[in-house]
C-alpha cells in the first residue's frame, strides 16, 4: 500500500510538474502544424512540433471556428524567450515568455503582433499591460513633441512636463510589479528615453533619440540576448534611426551605428551574432562595400576558435557578382584562340550575355541586342551559351558576327554559370574595362539605356 501511494504521488508531482504552452487562433490558418522554438541569441533552437486541431467556441453568443495547440514542457525547460511559428512565409510566429508557469494566448494569424492576447502567464500579461498602458502616454509625449515644433507654445511645453510625469510614475508602477521576474528585463529595456524638456528643433529632438537609444538598453544582458528583443532593437538602430538620402553618408552613418553597437557588446559569442546577422542584412540589400567593410573591419578580427569560416564563405559568394565584384574568370576557346576575360583589352565597357539557343525569349531579344550594339565602338560583347550540346548553338553564332561566343555544357550545371549564378536566361552584366560590374539590367530596354550612357 506505501507503495503504491508513492508511485502516485511521483506520478502526479511529474505531472504537475510539467507546464503547458496553449493557444488558439481565430481565424484558423492556412496549415494544420505548428512549430515551437527556443530563441537564443540571433537563433532560433527547434523545440518541438506540434498539430493544429480545428474546434469550434462559443465567443460573444455566437458560434466560431478556431484552429488550437498545446505543447508541454517538462520541469527542466530552460527559461526564457520562446516563439511558436505557424507559416513559413512572412511574420508567421508569435513570441512570449516562458518562466516556469503555464502559457495561454489567442491571436490572428493575420496580425499576430497586434492581437496576441494571454489569459495565462502572469509574466507575460504584465509585460502586455505594460506595453498597453506605456504606448497611449508615449504617443502623447511624442505628439506634444512634434506639435510644438510645428508651433511653439507654454501651453504645449506645459502638457509635455505632465505627460512626462505619469509616464516616470506609470514606469515605477510596472518596474515594481515585475521586480525579480524574467520580464522586468524587458520593461527595464522598454522604457524609451524622452528629454527633461521638450525639444525646440526637429534636429535637437532626433540627437536625444538617436544619442540615448541605448541608454535603457542593456547589450549584454542575457534575457534580453536569448529573445528577438535585442536583434529588433539594433536592426531599428542600424537601418532605420540613422537614414541619408546621399549614398556616400548613409555608407559613413551604417559604419558609425554599427561601432556604437559593437562597443557596448562585451559578449563575444553575441558580437559574433550580431555581426553576422548584420552582414547578412546588407548581402540582402546587395551592398558590397559594407559586406566587406564588416568582414575586414570586426569579423576577421574575433578570435579565431569563434570566426564561422562556411558563413564567411557563403556570404562572400552571395555577393562574387554584385555590382562593384570583379567579375570571375571565363575562359573560352574561339576559333582555335583561347581567350581570357581578365585580360581582354578590346574595349572601355564589355557585356556579359548568358543565353541558350533553346530559351525562346532568347531568340526573340538577342537578334535586338546585336543589332542595337553594332556600331557601339566602345562595347565588346561576351556571348556566353549555356547549352546542353553545340548543335543549335553553332546555327545561332552564325548570325551574331562580331561578337565573343563562348560555349558552356551542362547549361545550368555548367561551372562558369553557377560562378555567376545564372538562373534565367538571357541575363546581362555590364563591366568596365577592368573587367569590374557595374550594372545588372534585368531588361533589354534598361540594358540599352545603360550602354547608351556610357557612351
Amino acid at each position: 500500500m506505501k507503495k503504491l501511494f508513492f508511485l502516485f504521488f511521483l506520478i502526479s508531482t511529474t505531472i504537475q510538474s510539467q507546464y503547458k504552452i496553449s493557444g488558439e487562433m481565430n481565424p484558423p490558418g492556412k496549415n494544420n502544424w505548428i512549430l515551437l522554438y527556443k530563441i537564443e541569441g540571433a537563433r532560433q533552437i527547434f523545440v518541438k512540433s506540434g498539430t493544429l486541431k480545428t474546434a469550434t467556441i462559443t465567443k460573444n453568443n455566437a458560434k466560431t471556428t478556431v484552429q488550437q495547440f498545446e505543447f508541454v514542457l517538462p520541469s527542466d525547460a530552460k527559461v526564457g524567450s520562446y516563439r511558436v511559428s505557424y507559416a513559413t512565409e512572412g511574420a508567421g510566429f508569435v513570441d512570449f515568455l516562458f518562466n516556469k508557469e503555464d502559457v495561454a494566448f489567442s491571436f490572428d494569424p493575420t496580425n499576430a503582433d497586434a492581437s496576441i492576447t494571454f489569459s495565462k502567464s502572469e509574466e507575460n500579461i504584465i509585460f502586455q499591460d505594460y506595453i498597453r498602458d506605456i504606448s497611449v502616454l508615449q504617443q502623447k509625449i511624442d505628439s506634444l513633441q512634434v506639435s510644438y515644433l510645428k508651433n511653439p507654445s507654454l501651453n504645449t511645453v506645459n502638457l509635455y512636463s505632465s505627460e512626462l510625469k505619469k509616464i516616470t510614475l506609470l514606469h515605477k508602477i510596472y518596474s515594481k510589479k515585475s521586480a525579480g521576474k524574467l520580464v522586468e528585463h524587458f520593461i527595464n529595456a522598454t522604457n524609451k528615453y524622452n528629454k527633461p524638456k521638450i525639444a525646440t528643433t526637429s534636429q535637437e529632438y532626433m540627437n536625444a533619440i538617436i544619442g540615448h537609444y541605448f541608454d535603457r538598453i542593456d547589450l549584454n544582458s542575457i534575457p534580453l540576448y536569448n529573445s528577438a528583443f535585442l536583434i529588433n532593437r539594433i536592426t531599428d538602430y542600424v537601418f532605420y534611426m540613422n537614414y541619408s538620402e546621399d549614398q556616400k553618408t548613409q555608407e559613413k552613418l551604417y559604419q558609425k551605428s554599427i561601432e556604437t553597437v559593437l562597443k557596448q557588446v562585451k559578449n563575444m559569442v553575441f558580437k559574433k551574432d550580431i555581426l553576422e546577422y548584420v552582414i547578412t542584412q546588407f548581402i540582402n540589400f546587395k551592398n558590397v562595400a559594407l559586406v566587406d567593410y564588416l568582414f575586414e573591419t570586426y569579423y576577421d578580427k574575433l578570435p579565431k576558435n569563434l570566426q564561422n569560416l562556411a558563413f564567411k564563405k557563403r556570404a562572400l559568394s552571395k555577393v562574387s557578382v554584385e555590382v562593384g565584384r570583379i567579375a570571375p574568370e571565363i575562359t573560352w576557346n574561339e576559333n582555335g584562340r583561347n581567350y581570357k576575360l581578365s585580360t581582354l583589352q578590346e574595349a572601355q565597357n564589355y557585356l556579359l550575355v548568358f543565353w541558350s539557343s533553346g530559351c525562346s525569349h532568347c531568340l526573340r531579344e538577342i537578334p535586338l541586342l546585336h543589332t542595337f550594339t553594332q556600331n557601339k565602338k566602345n562595347l565588346k560583347v561576351i556571348a556566353f551559351g549555356m547549352e546542353n550540346d553545340d548543335i543549335d548553338w553553332k546555327k545561332q553564332i552564325s548570325k551574331f558576327i562580331g561578337w565573343h561566343h563562348a560555349l558552356g555544357l551542362k547549361k545550368w550545371e555548367n561551372s562558369t554559370a553557377r560562378a555567376y549564378q545564372i538562373y534565367s536566361t538571357p541575363t546581362y552584366i555590364v563591366l568596365d574595362k577592368n573587367k569590374k560590374i557595374i550594372a545588372k539590367p534585368e531588361t533589354l530596354e534598361g540594358l540599352k539605356k545603360i550602354i547608351t550612357y556610357l557612351e
